[in-house]
């Protein structure tokens, strides 16, 4: 069996163990950094499989798939001081370090890819998007939800970028409950009121050829709210400016 090496024990590598290993009939073992110390003792406490190394050196020694979940700005720091091995697999989930800095960084493997997972791993709820499509990683996500195979590093880098939107998606249901509170609701109300209603609309959501222009016209009647809603926004520049955002992301991104 697979056994899965993890450097830098942060929030993303928290959701991958625990889609790993949570409710497994036979969950791999995995072995963590000490990076992110308090994390590895509570995944090693609640996952028989878990464990941690005394070194990265040593997660690496003791992996078949290196997954490395280290802070970008970190990666040449961290990496650079580690010796990896041609038959290793890599996985990197970190944004922004493109495939031929990593190959760099971890020479000799050959194994390597790029993924973008989600929180949602940890249930293995989400499909993550790879790219290439190696071995290691289609080993790894086939395990947390499935993967989504892209073609090249710019439609990767197109995926990344799109995946900026979450914190803006946040605020804007945020200004939708704020805007109910200051017309007396109580704020816990709104914000309940919200949460509920955009989580209700999500189920529609689950299917594999989601429509998004068919299920604003479902949720549109000629002449009613929703419309006059959306045609303000539309005036506003709104939609245009999430297209040229989201232009500006992948600018950054995109290797110079």
């Amino acid at each position: 069996m697979t056994v899965f090496g993890i450097i830098g024990v942060g929030s993303i590598a928290s959701a991958i163990v625990t889609g790993l290993c949570e409710d497994v009939g036979e969950p791999p073992q995995v072995v963590l950094s000490p990076r992110g110390q308090s994390r590895s003792s509570d995944l090693a406490a609640r996952f028989r499989t878990v464990t941690i190394a005394s070194t990265n050196q040593k997660v690496i020694d003791q992996s078949d798939v290196v997954v490395l979940c280290v802070l970008p700005h970190q990666a040449e720091e961290v990496l650079g001081q580690l010796a990896f091995r041609e038959t290793r697999g890599v996985v990197s989930a970190m944004a922004g370090v493109h495939l031929t800095v990593l190959q760099n960084l971890v020479f000799p493997a050959r194994d390597i890819a790029r993924s973008i997972p989600a929180p949602a791993v940890a249930t293995r709820s989400s499909v993550t998007p790879i790219y290439p499509s190696t071995e290691a990683a289609r080993d790894l996500y086939d395990r947390l939800g499935g993967r989504l195979e892209l073609a090249d590093e710019l439609a990767y880098e197109a995926v990344s970028a799109a995946s900026a939107t979450v914190e803006a998606h946040f605020h804007y249901l945020g200004t939708i409950a704020d805007w109910l509170a200051a017309q007396g609701m109580a704020g816990t109300d709104a914000r309940r009121y919200v949460a509920a209603t955009f989580s209700d609309l999500s189920e529609e959501l689950d299917t594999t050829d989601v429509d998004f222009s068919a299920l604003a016209r479902a949720h549109t009647t000629e002449g009613g709210l929703n419309e006059q809603f959306a045609k303000h926004l539309t005036a506003k520049g709104t939609f245009t400016a999430v297209g040229e955002g989201l232009d500006a992301v992948l600018a950054r991104l995109s290797p110079t």
